[in-house]
């Protein structure tokens, strides 16, 4: 299949590992020109290197989620770097592990800021050069807590489940102009996270990762954890050109791990 993307220019937050690298260079491997951005720059600039020694497109900023001047960064870096924008990849890095009544102002008010100011905010401030040209993809990774709460995962379940209300609001306002908008819900896709929330799982269960890892794996209908360009296949279809009578969706990658409907 043909996703009609080939020159469109993509911006992919949180991609100097894990889901958000992988999607940039699925979108690379469709001839986007991309632009990942993360607080590291030896991985960013390694990334980018290895995306064009496959034939790809990329370019970088060092950027932190957390930073309040990150949306100025990010429209400058995006003019400067792409000269506009066609796709918008929403991703930001996971809060920590806790139970809910863990949860406390400071908690709250830092981890909103990065994980859905920052999306909201830079998602307004490009929607004006998707509107003028008529075309525009937003995809947003969020978490398949939105649709069934992980344990121990409650900032995550919480934050990211607002953006489940402003994605669907989102998308029925800017269909008319050619603009989708959709979430994308990772289960267990093995990345760094996945090790490191297995790992803090462990120590508060007393039980080894291994453990953890065979228990978590039973819950998974296809029995095993899923891959990052398995995940990052399924973004890539959703910024296609085929792909523009889906919007205001969710789609699960998790293996048939959810239990709801």
């Amino acid at each position: 299949m043909d996703f009609g993307i080939s020159h469109k220019r993509a911006l992919v937050l949180a991609a100097s590992r894990g889901l958000g690298l992988g999607i940039a260079k699925a979108l690379a491997a469709e001839g986007c020109h991309v632009l990942i951005c993360g607080r590291t720059e030896d991985r960013l600039k390694a990334n980018c290197a290895e995306i064009v020694a496959s034939g790809g497109k990329a370019d970088y900023v060092v950027a932190d989620l957390a930073d309040a001047h990150f949306v100025d960064q990010m429209l400058k870096a995006v003019q400067d770097k792409l000269g506009g924008i066609d796709i918008l990849v929403n991703n930001t890095g996971g809060p920590t592990p806790g139970m809910a009544e863990a949860m406390d102002a400071d908690k709250l008010y830092t981890f909103f800021q990065s994980m859905v100011v920052r999306v909201i905010t830079l998602t307004n401030a490009l929607l004006p050069l998707m509107k003028a040209q008529g075309f525009g993809r937003i995809v947003t990774v969020a978490s398949s807590g939105v649709i069934e709460p992980i344990a121990n995962l409650a900032l995550s379940n919480t934050l990211r489940g607002a953006l489940v209300g402003w994605n669907k609001t989102l998308s029925s306002e800017i269909a008319s102009y050619g603009i989708t908008a959709n979430l994308i819900l990772p289960g267990r896709i093995h990345t760094d996270r996945i090790d490191e929330l297995d790992g803090a799982n462990a120590n508060r269960l007393g039980k080894s990762l291994e453990e953890v890892r065979a228990a978590s794996i039973k819950t998974i209908p296809a029995g095993r954890l899923g891959t990052v360009e398995e995940f990052a296949a399924a973004a890539a279809f959703l910024s296609s050109v085929p792909a523009s009578y889906i919007t205001g969706t969710m789609l699960r990658i998790d293996g048939g791990a959810a239990k709801s409907l």
